[in-house]
């Protein structure tokens, strides 16, 4: 097998990484109100930890897609970016879904009070039915 062709190396360099790509993550879009359980290790112990907040940006894929997410602590905005893939990360629970008409919500960081809001999904959008979130 010839490695001088650009297509073989990509798709030995996939074939590598699929072993590496999460099959358990759950379908949210830009918008949406997440929660990520990030596993933390203290010494010999570990425990889990959720993250809740919105989601602002996804980039990369496959192996190397991330996502940014962004929450609100007494009028602080704080974002933490993860590797979607990360062994750090035990899962993903979606708990709110949001209606987003951009790819990348950047412009919440300058928003304050009720102008935070994302309005909820509408009814009847045929892409959502059926997706579950997590009921409180």
């Amino acid at each position: 097998m010839s490695l001088s062709n650009p297509k073989s190396q990509q798709a030995i360099l996939a074939s590598v990484s699929q072993e590496h790509i999460k099959t358990d993550v759950p379908r949210f879009d830009i918008g949406d109100t997440i929660q990520v359980h990030v596993r933390i290790v203290e010494g010999d112990r570990e425990r889990t930890q959720t993250y809740t907040g919105v989601l602002i940006g996804r980039k990369g894929q496959g192996v190397n897609e991330s996502i940014t997410v962004r929450r609100v602590v007494d009028d602080i905005g704080i974002e933490r970016t993860w590797p979607l893939n990360s062994p750090l990360i035990a899962g993903f629970d979606v708990v709110r879904r949001a209606d987003a008409r951009r790819a990348k919500l950047y412009y919440l960081r300058d928003r304050v009070g009720k102008k935070r809001r994302l309005r909820d999904r509408r009814r009847g959008l045929k892409h959502v039915e059926g997706l579950k979130t997590v009921q409180k």
